[in-house]
């Protein structure tokens, strides 16, 4: 064990050496294409920023009616769409959270929708677990977050958690670690099933009565 921490040790030793190395080197020219590279995203940053602020990013907000789903799905890259319902207190819960990453996270819309309005889009969804996140990339539904299974299963999960399983569907730009919670070892990884790939149009529902009940 000793070994292999020497040796990962000075495997990273020798990637900075080489680094700094590299750095040490650069000329007059290099250093000012260095500059120029990161101005122009720094640009292309800020461009992109005014765009999705532009097209309402920054908030989250209440879709009235199903087809404002499908017309969001076409206006917008990535989306995280909140399936709740007003008698169900864990959805209270997501709101809060998803309020905060709406405003920190602009490449992302975040959006609501009541599914006891939205009967036909949960059987397509096959959702059946309120709440539900439906993760859209590219008008298509890559992944849901079902209740708070993923999130730690408690309510009082902090709102990194949520952000930590966006990034890991990437439909948010987040690399951080899992958050550990109280309690909890570092090495406790819940698991969460991927749907990558699945169209809105895909069918099949099984209503649930205690789908506000995640255990």
């Amino acid at each position: 064990m000793e070994q292999q921490v020497f040796q990962a040790a000075k495997v990273v030793e020798d990637c900075l050496d080489a680094e700094i190395k590299r750095l040490d080197n650069l000329d007059a020219d290099d250093i000012e294409e260095l500059r120029r590279k990161r101005l122009q995203q720094l640009k292309s940053q800020a461009g992109k920023r005014e765009e999705w602020i532009a097209k309402g990013h920054g908030k989250y907000d209440e879709i009235a009616e199903e087809k404002e789903f499908f017309e969001e799905a076409k206006n917008h890259e990535r989306i995280v769409c909140h399936f709740y319902r007003d008698s169900t207190m864990r959805c209270k819960i997501v709101d809060k959270h998803l309020r905060i990453l709406a405003a920190k996270h602009l490449e992302a819309k975040f959006l609501r929708i009541n599914a006891e309005k939205a009967m036909f889009l949960c059987q397509r969804l096959r959702i059946k677990v309120i709440p539900t996140i439906a993760l859209i990339s590219d008008g298509k539904t890559k992944d849901f977050i079902v209740g708070f299974d993923d999130l730690g299963g408690v309510d009082d999960f902090p709102t990194e958690m949520l952000e930590w399983r966006l990034g890991v569907s990437e439909i948010i730009d987040y690399q951080g670690e899992r958050p550990t919670l109280k309690g909890e070892s570092n090495t406790g990884i819940f698991n969460f099933a991927k749907k990558k790939g699945k169209t809105i149009r895909g069918g099949g529902y099984d209503d649930d009565d205690e789908d506000d009940d995640d255990d």
